[in-house]
């Protein structure tokens, strides 16, 4: 029988490593501003077009790369950041697997331009789908210019699987701000289809938060610092006054490594227990810096995820610095440990107990007469009041009538369910519905009982209703007596411009839409003014959350985050009138059976269902 096993081709292993290190454009993204960092960098320039699609272009001013080096760096495991297995537990650099170019020429154009400094000239490697078509002489500056162009354009299923140019350009400047907050000795740049979109300087840590996320965050933040045998912790964390409904400004760092960590998470989620709202998340921005020695980075293949030797350790440590840095500064309630002792009852005078204080029990101050007598230094003696009778003349029969009048009062009482039971009292009016447990609303039909989720069915009416204003435009809006001022980030304010024409026509009124400034003077009739932050918070968690995908539209996300925002909550208790409408504008809806995410609203159940339980 013939042998069936036999080696893969390089440039099909190359696609097969591709699928696991490239994922998508700010897959790329990542892998090469690492290996500018790793070149000893100052200023790095991170180019895209079409969402990284059509170009990925990172620029730095590096070491560069000799000739034999350029060739060598796309061949797969090569790398100059190991010599031996045990390298992998002393690792200071970024990539160190030598998968990350290879793996990039193998699915994309590439075009790579590096020059040493002390050489004349430089080198420029040409290679399509792991194939060098040219490598030549080329006059560039100091350091390494890497072009990646039509990302996937021999896997075009993969390309397929690429979410919409919104989606993608968010992913890219999440991986941008990672690599850039790690290294804020590091100038980064970042240009997107032309424009610019960051230009960060060489600053200090709090400065490229600020640089970042906008002028206002500076004010928002309280530094953590803690440095001990097993941990050195630096960076910041969030007011809690100042917590989003996302997680979108969280950031690890280990050993200047952004990582994912829900273990770590939690930690800070306990040092904010008590302090934060019902479904709000804390920001942090936390550098971690460990022995290389505990920890092993190498068991993911994009390396956001790193297994500790002592996790247990790490999260007692990292939560008692956070909850001690916020009791330093006042945000939460601490024990003084420090307490100057000087301040302390010296034990001497403890067993004298407390001073005696006497009192004058005879003192009675309505004693005019007597008081002005004993107190000679007062020019001031109150006299008796005159007629003094006549204040109490006709009190006797006002009282009467008093007392005749609130005899007659009427308490207003809480209103009660009626009895399951007829107890003989006439009904008003029958009712119809009820609700269960403040979540679900009970109705009867002719085939059975109707059960409805409260908040599922608020969210298909609200969803439809917004939809239609928004596409008859003609939706109504309330003046708000002062400017609502709301500050976002540049990143965000850039999303809700783009939302801004749909937002209008649901009713909002925007008076200003700076580079961190939103102004709101008028909001939809159905909007609260305390709801309109979390609206667009909302609003923006979904757009970058690849909700938006390509069959969906900007209107239709946009109905669906205000249904999702301003739908009854559950556990939120409805009086009868409240839950017959929602029942009755549920079935007046085009699609009640389901909510605008596809889920179900309600279900039945017959008589004969009901009778099967009693067998």
């Amino acid at each position: 029988m013939a042998d069936i096993i036999q080696l893969l081709p390089d440039h099909v292993a190359n696609q097969i490593a591709a699928g696991e290190v490239v994922q998508r454009p700010a897959s790329v993204v990542k892998e090469l501003l690492e290996n500018a960092i790793d070149a000893g960098a100052a200023t790095i320039k991170l180019i895209i077009k079409d969402a990284g699609k059509t170009l990925v272009q990172v620029i730095d001013d590096g070491n560069g790369m000799s000739v034999t080096d350029a060739r060598l760096s796309f061949e797969r495991h090569a790398t100059s950041k190991i010599r031996t297995a045990d390298d992998l537990f002393q690792l200071n650099t970024k990539g160190f697997r030598g998968e990350a170019l290879a793996s990039i020429a193998a699915i994309a154009h590439v075009e790579l331009k590096t020059k040493q400094e002390g050489d004349d000239v430089g080198t420029c490697i040409v290679i399509e789908g792991s194939a060098v078509q040219s490598q030549e002489v080329v006059v560039t500056p100091k350091g390494t210019s890497l072009s990646v162009k039509n990302l996937f354009f021999n896997i075009p299923a993969r390309r397929n699987f690429l979410k919409s140019n919104v989606v993608e350009t968010r992913h890219i400047i999440d991986e941008f701000h990672r690599v850039a907050l790690a290294h804020p000795s590091i100038g980064f740049v970042m240009f997107h289809n032309g424009s610019e979109v960051f230009n960060l300087p060489e600053s200090n840590y709090r400065q490229r938060i600020v640089n970042i996320f906008g002028t206002k965050t500076n004010e928002k933040l309280v530094p953590v610092n803690e440095d001990t045998e097993v941990l050195k912790i630096s960076g910041f964390v969030g007011k809690p006054e100042f917590a989003k409904k996302s997680r979108g400004e969280q950031f690890f760092f280990v050993n200047d490594r952004f990582i994912k960590s829900a273990y770590l998470n939690h930690a800070i989620g306990s040092a904010f227990d008590g302090l934060l709202k019902d479904g709000a998340h804390a920001s942090y921005f936390l550098n971690l810096k460990v022995n290389p020695q505990t920890i092993d980075i190498n068991i993911h293949p994009t390396k956001t995820e790193i297994k500790f030797d002592d996790e247990h350790t790490l999260y007692a440590i990292l939560r008692s610095a956070v909850k001690h840095s916020l009791g330093q500064f006042n945000i939460a309630p601490v024990l003084d440990f420090e307490r100057d002792a000087n301040l302390d009852t010296p034990y001497s005078y403890q067993q004298k107990g407390t001073p005696s204080v006497t009192v004058d029990r005879s003192f009675n101050p309505f004693a005019d007469e007597k008081q002005g007598a004993t107190n000679q230094t007062s020019n001031y003696r109150k006299e008796p009041a005159a007629h003094w009778e006549s204040l109490y003349v006709g009190l006797e029969s006002k009282g009467t009538q008093t007392r005749q009048d609130y005899s007659e009062v009427h308490y207003e009482s809480e209103q009660k369910n009626a009895s399951i039971f007829d107890n003989g009292t006439p009904v008003e009016q029958k009712q119809s519905t009820y609700q269960f447990h403040n979540k679900y609303v009970v109705s009867t039909v002719k085939s059975g009982v109707l059960f409805i989720d409260q908040h599922r069915a608020h969210q298909r009416i609200l969803y439809e209703d917004f939809l239609k204003n928004i596409t008859v435009k003609e939706a109504m809006s309330q003046q708000l007596l002062f400017p609502l001022q709301l500050h976002f980030s540049p990143q965000e304010i850039e999303i809700i411009s783009q939302l801004k024409a749909d937002l209008e026509h649901t009713g909002f009124v925007f008076q200003t839409l700076e580079e961190e400034l939103v102004e709101i003077t008028g909001v939809p009739v159905s909007v609260p003014e305390s709801e309109v932050s979390i609206i667009l918070e909302q609003l923006i968690s979904d757009v970058e959350n690849e909700v938006p995908d390509s069959n969906f539209s900007a209107t239709d996300l946009l109905a669906k985050s205000l249904a999702k925002t301003l739908a009854v909550k559950t556990g939120q208790s409805l009086t009868v009138p409240e839950q017959e409408h929602l029942v009755n504008a549920l079935f007046a809806c085009k699609a009640p059976s389901v909510s605008p995410t596809n889920r179900a609203t309600f279900i039945t159940m017959t008589v004969d269902e009901l009778d099967k339980k009693f067998v």
